[in-house]
């Protein structure tokens, strides 16, 4: 049935000649590269509790997400069958194995909490219906570009509705315990050093074709495993140097504020487009991607919200960075 449906997709692709394909490309893209920059910018100028609920969720999401798809070992669909022909350049971004959805489980999180957030202003509801609408499309872009089949992407939306109402009710609960933020860091970090450890070690299937070459090979499809842990342990070390020394109270949504926000978009583009590459490229495929995910976080998290503070002399009067 998933690849029936598939293939149902991709004969409507080559119906109307791919006409759809750089938008729904446009789509996945967006979702794994700068997404993640809206809820920044809501942590760093508009509200730093909203913000900081959308990014845990995200990162826990992502890392856990991580380590189910490292068990599941499920081939991506035109491995399961052939007649599947992913579109456009997808095959190439592709990377890992196939369930479930990375893709889904990256804009997911971040749309949703953003939804959340939103949703208690009636004036921001609009924004919330679209955010939603634009996790959906992110999900179906990725059975649109025959990468991903519909469980794929039906348990990557249900994994972070899962963590969404989960962070939500941590977050309501240190609010009133602030004191035991620590625990829960202290565990995340511990999460992910035995998540780095399993993935490492445990077995991966070794599948031949009929030229002798691996149909996958495992250590190229932990290199996204490496790197999702690392986003997680990067916002447990930022996090927990921020609300301890730092504690910055968000710029503000005011013309100055938005201005001293955006500077710091700039940076965080940089990284991205410059950074990312350079270190993997030196590091190497499992290392790289931990070390940049890694100082990306901090970057995020705690480097540009102390420049804040020290800008605007803006200082947290209580801990209350933590609670939601």
């Amino acid at each position: 049935m998933d690849i029936q449906y598939l293939l149902f997709l991709q004969e409507f692709r080559n119906r109307i000649n791919d006409a759809w394909t750089p938008f729904m490309e446009w789509v996945s893209m967006f979702a794994v590269t700068y997404l993640i920059l809206i809820p920044v910018f809501v942590y760093w100028c508009i509200d730093k509790k909203k913000g900081l609920y959308t990014l845990a969720t995200y990162y826990v999401c992502i890392a856990v997400n991580a380590v189910v798809k490292l068990t599941a070992c499920i081939y991506r669909p035109w491995i399961r069958d052939s007649r599947v022909l992913p579109a456009g350049d997808s095959i190439r971004t592709a990377t890992g194995y196939s369930f479930p959805s990375g893709h889904t489980t990256t804009a997911a999180p971040l749309y949703g909490g953003l939804a959340v957030s939103a949703w208690e202003k009636k004036s921001l509801r609009g924004i919330s219906v679209l955010c939603v609408l634009c996790a959906l499309l992110t999900g179906f872009s990725r059975n649109y570009l025959g990468v991903h089949t519909p469980q794929d992407v039906f348990v990557g939306i249900s994994e972070a509705i899962f963590w969404l109402i989960i962070m939500s009710k941590l977050f309501g609960y240190l609010e009133e315990h602030p004191e035991k933020e620590d625990r829960f860091l202290l565990i995340a970090f511990a999460a992910c050093l035995i998540g780095l450890i399993y993935i490492t070690f445990k077995g991966y299937p070794m599948d031949y074709n009929a030229e002798g070459k691996l149909i996958v090979d495992p250590q190229k499809m932990m290199n996204d495993g490496y790197g999702d842990i690392g986003k997680l342990m990067g916002f447990v070390i930022a996090r927990f140097i921020e609300k301890r020394w730092v504690r910055f109270r968000s710029a503000g949504f005011t013309a100055s504020g938005i201005l001293l926000s955006a500077i710091g978009l700039v940076p965080a583009w940089v990284l991205i487009k410059y950074a990312k590459p350079a270190i993997q490229s030196l590091l190497g495929g499992h290392w790289g991607k931990l070390s940049y995910n890694i100082i990306f976080a901090i970057y995020l998290i705690l480097v540009y919200p102390l420049v804040i503070r020290l800008v605007t002399g803006r200082k947290e009067e209580s801990e209350v960075a933590g609670r939601a």
